[in-house]
Order: structure tokens, then C-alpha cells, then sequence
């Protein structure tokens, strides 16, 4: 067995190794260049063609017994492309393991755009997305706010009204539009640069901020408040870089609203059929039950509340940049870990989808604040040693499905196809970083108001701080140089490469 080890290390000490060199590409990218010495090309074309030379069965010659020069007449190109992939494969997975690379994505290379040398060295050079570097804090004695918070008279009798509005009808009216308004109409999309869509009755819901078909619209009350039945109404929206709707993604998109049918909510009335509804005798009854499930909803809230001042802390004291093409790629994970999050706060069904469809909208910003989040959580739970468990899944699984009202199993089923299993993991265990957290920090009961204005200010901050690195931001001075020699060069084959550079850059 020693002999074995010795004759091993032998052979490793032999081995002919590739010139690496890696750099930053710019943050959370590296670039990696690679040389790969002529005598390992040798080597490898020699395995190849004494392999071929068993295997290829080659007229007027036995097996085995094919001379090299007509192997490489009939095969060489192959052959040649063959090696050529294996060793680029191979070295460019030996340079990320031997350097540390902790990547989040593969190697961006095009191996048509490299040549097999006929003598010398190969190199050729790739980029690849990696973990952003960075220290976390102290995770112990952290400070946190928590808010006293009481369940009022006022709150109770605010949530009734809500009850009465959400089992309430709309019905048709006549007049002007107001605000919490419903309206019927035929809604036509225009993407800059794409093809013009039409959808017909399409309800929208007259509020500040409001989805308008397949697109939300920023002030729709001042937009569609006095307007009436008739009247056609357009504005133009921006569409965030991250969108789930490719037809629209990071797309200006006017959009024209015909006002059809107008609809007034008409809250349900408190009476026998509205109480048997929600199985209570009476407004008393209905009182206690909306005041006890308060208490717990409090006790949940102010548990979220010291969570997120965690996340804003860890935030506030971690910084890095991320590119705009990172947070594309990891988008739709990010939805994902928000979808879980919100069944597993307990939200229903329905709630879910209408605020998922919030945030397939949502901004390039907010999907770069809550990547980086991702990351720190990531490091956090390394540092602590927190993974979650199979009964913890399990459970996750268990209460999920019964919100959504299905059987666990099917739920578990489901969520392995649409990759929802590992992000539900994810969320669980990010939760139990955070209680592990709490657990030695320095808790203080302040006004509700106070913890309001401090989570906004703690947002606006992490906004401030997520501003995404554009791409032409990380040429290089040469680069940029060259491009503006290139633009002012009236010469027509001058001005196609200066044209064609962006374009390169979007492929990637």
C-alpha cells in the first residue's frame, strides 16, 4: 500500500501543470487566464490517438494495428476538437478549485473562439460570477428595537370595517371614478421597441400604485379618480430590468386604458348571514375572536420586527457591490425565497399570489438588496454552523400545505420540481441564524412610531447603498479610450467595432 502512495505521488510530481492567472473583472467577477504548456497538448493528443488506435477499425489494417499518420488523416480534426474541449474543461475546473474560487455560476467560455495550436501553447481566458468578499460584524450584543404594541379598541373596530370590505360587493355605479374604485376596461400595451398587446376587460383596482393588466402603473388615483365611464385614459410606465415578462422587461411601456364599467365596493352588512359566515353569534363574539387572534398576531409581529432589525443591522455594517447581471441571473431564486417566506409567515393563498405579482415587478434595486441579504445570511449561517434539518423541512412542509389547503406529500412533490424545496431550506435556516442572533441581543421596548421611522431610514440607507454597477462603468480608462477614438473616426470600418463593443458585453 506504501508503494502504491509512493508511486502516486510520483506520478503527481510529474504531472504537467497549466499557467494560471486570475484577476478581478470587476465586483463579484473574476478573470481567469490559462496557459496550456505544448508538451500536455502532446501528451493528451498521444492518449487520444493510442486510445483511437485500439478502438477504430481502419480498412486493410487489423485493430490495433492502424499507423499514427492515418489515424491523424482520418480523425485529426475531430480528435484535435476532442482534446481541444477536454483540456479547456478540465483546466478551467483545476483553476477555479486550486485558486478558491467560490463561484455562483459556470465559466463563461466559447470554445469556438479558441484554436488548437499546432505547436506552442493554448491559452484562452474566461470570466466567472463569484461570492462577494466581505467581513461580518460581531454577531453577539447586537442592539435591537422591539415595539410595545396593544390591541386597541380602534384597531379592532378598524379590522371589522376591513371585514366588511373584503366580503363586500362591487356593484355598478354612475358618476366619476373614485379612489378603491373597480374598473372594467379594455387595457392596450405598447413596449418601446416590441409588438403592441390588447386586453380586454381587465379589472383594475383605482389605487395609488396599481397593476394594470400585465403591468403596474404608478399613480393610477391621480390618473383615473374624476375620469367616468367612456373616457380613455394613457400614461407610460418603466418596467424594472428583472421583470418576469420578458416582452416587457427593462422596457418604457405606454399604456392605454378605455374605461368600460365602473364599480363602487359595497361593504357587507353586519347581520345574522354575516356573522354565521365566520361561525360567531354576534358583534360580541366577533370581538373577543378578532382581539385574541390580534394578541398572537402582535406577539408574531414584533418576532419579524426584531428579525428584520437583525437584517438591517447586518446590512448597515456589511458592504460590497454587486453587477446588474449577477442580480438578473439570481432574480427568480429571490422571488422564490420571498414566496416561501410568505407561506411560511402564514399568509394565504391568495394574498401570496397578489403580492407575488408585486414583486415579479418589483425594481432591479429592491433584487439587488435582497441578494446581498441572501449573501450575508449565507455567511452568517457558515460562521455558525446553521444548516437546516430534515424535520424542520418537513414541518415547513406540513404547515405550508395547510394553509394552501393540500396534502403534505403532494405539497413536498411540487415543491422538489419547481426548485421551491432548497430556497424553503434556505428560508429556515436563515430564520434560525437570525433566532440565534437574538438570542444575546441587547433588546430595547420603544414606541411603535420610533421602530417605524428607524426600519424606513435603515431602508433608504440599504437603497442608497444598492445602487447596481453598471457595465460600462468597469472598463478599463484603455477601453474607453479606444471606443471614443473609434466613435470620432468617420471611417466606416472605424465606426462598426466601436457599435458592435456594447453589444459583445449584452451577450454575456
Amino acid at each position: 500500500m506504501a508503494k502504491k502512495t509512493q508511486a502516486n505521488q510520483t506520478e503527481e510530481k510529474e504531472e504537467i501543470k497549466n499557467v494560471v492567472e486570475v484577476s478581478d473583472a470587476g465586483p463579484c467577477k473574476k478573470k481567469i487566464s490559462i496557459e496550456i504548456p505544448a508538451e500536455k497538448i502532446t501528451k493528451s493528443l498521444d492518449e487520444q490517438y493510442e486510445q483511437l488506435r485500439k478502438d477504430a477499425i481502419i480498412p486493410g489494417f487489423r485493430k490495433g494495428r492502424a499507423p499514427r499518420r492515418l489515424l491523424e488523416k482520418r480523425f485529426g480534426k475531430e480528435s484535435s476538437e476532442q482534446v481541444k474541449l477536454k483540456l479547456m474543461m478540465d483546466a478551467s475546473e483545476t483553476a477555479i478549485k486550486d485558486n478558491n474560487i467560490n463561484s455562483i455560476g459556470d465559466p463563461n467560455i466559447d470554445p469556438d473562439k479558441v484554436e488548437m495550436p499546432e505547436k506552442g501553447a493554448m491559452k484562452f481566458e474566461f470570466e466567472i460570477e463569484v461570492r462577494p468578499e466581505f467581513d461580518l460584524p460581531a454577531l453577539e450584543g447586537i442592539p435591537v428595537d422591539k415595539p410595545k404594541i396593544e390591541v386597541t379598541d380602534e384597531i379592532i373596530n378598524n379590522e371589522i370595517t376591513e371585514l366588511q370590505k373584503r366580503i363586500g360587493t362591487y356593484k355598478p355605479k354612475e358618476g366619476k371614478i373614485a379612489l378603491e374604485d373597480q374598473v372594467v376596461a379594455d387595457v392596450v400595451l405598447r413596449p418601446e421597441g416590441g409588438e403592441m398587446e390588447v386586453i380586454k376587460n381587465t379589472e383594475i383596482q383605482v389605487n395609488e400604485r396599481g397593476f394594470v393588466a400585465k403591468v403596474f402603473v404608478d399613480g393610477l388615483d391621480k390618473l383615473l379618480v374624476g375620469a367616468k365611464a367612456g373616457d380613455v385614459k394613457t400614461t407610460s410606465t418603466d418596467v424594472p430590468a428583472t421583470f418576469f415578462d420578458e416582452k416587457y422587461r427593462g422596457k418604457k411601456v405606454e399604456v392605454e386604458i378605455k374605461i368600460g364599467d365602473v364599480k363602487a365596493l359595497e361593504p357587507a352588512e353586519m347581520n345574522d348571514d354575516f356573522f354565521k359566515r365566520f361561525g360567531i353569534a354576534n358583534l360580541d363574539e366577533l370581538k373577543k375572536t378578532l382581539h385574541e387572534r390580534n394578541e398572537k398576531n402582535i406577539e408574531r409581529q414584533q418576532k419579524e420586527v426584531l428579525r428584520q432589525e437583525v437584517r438591517d443591522y447586518l446590512n448597515d455594517q456589511v458592504d460590497f457591490e454587486l453587477p446588474m447581471d449577477v442580480v438578473a441571473d439570481q432574480s427568480r431564486n429571490i422571488l422564490q425565497r420571498q414566496y416561501t417566506r410568505m407561506l411560511l409567515q402564514g399568509q394565504k393563498a391568495d394574498e401570496v399570489a397578489k403580492q407575488m405579482e408585486e414583486l415579479k415587478a418589483s425594481s432591479d434595486q429592491q433584487a439587488q438588496l435582497q441578494l446581498k441579504a441572501f449573501f450575508v445570511m449565507d455567511a452568517v449561517a457558515k460562521k455558525l454552523n446553521i444548516e437546516a434539518t430534515e424535520e424542520e423541512i418537513n414541518g415547513y412542509i406540513a404547515q405550508a400545505a395547510m394553509y394552501r389547503q393540500t396534502r403534505p406529500e403532494k405539497l413536498r412533490e411540487q415543491m422538489a420540481r419547481d426548485g421551491s424545496l432548497a430556497e424553503a431550506a434556505m428560508e429556515i435556516r436563515e430564520l434560525k441564524c437570525i433566532d440565534k442572533i437574538l438570542e444575546t441581543a441587547k433588546v430595547s421596548e420603544v414606541e411603535p412610531k420610533k421602530v417605524e421611522e428607524k426600519q424606513k431610514k435603515a431602508a433608504e440607507k440599504a437603497a442608497e447603498k444598492a445602487k447596481p454597477v453598471k457595465k460600462a462603468e468597469k472598463e478599463e480608462p484603455a477601453e474607453k479610450a479606444e471606443k471614443k477614438e473609434k466613435k470620432a473616426d468617420k471611417e466606416e470600418k472605424a465606426e462598426k467595432p466601436a457599435k458592435k463593443a456594447p453589444a459583445k458585453k449584452k451577450e454575456k
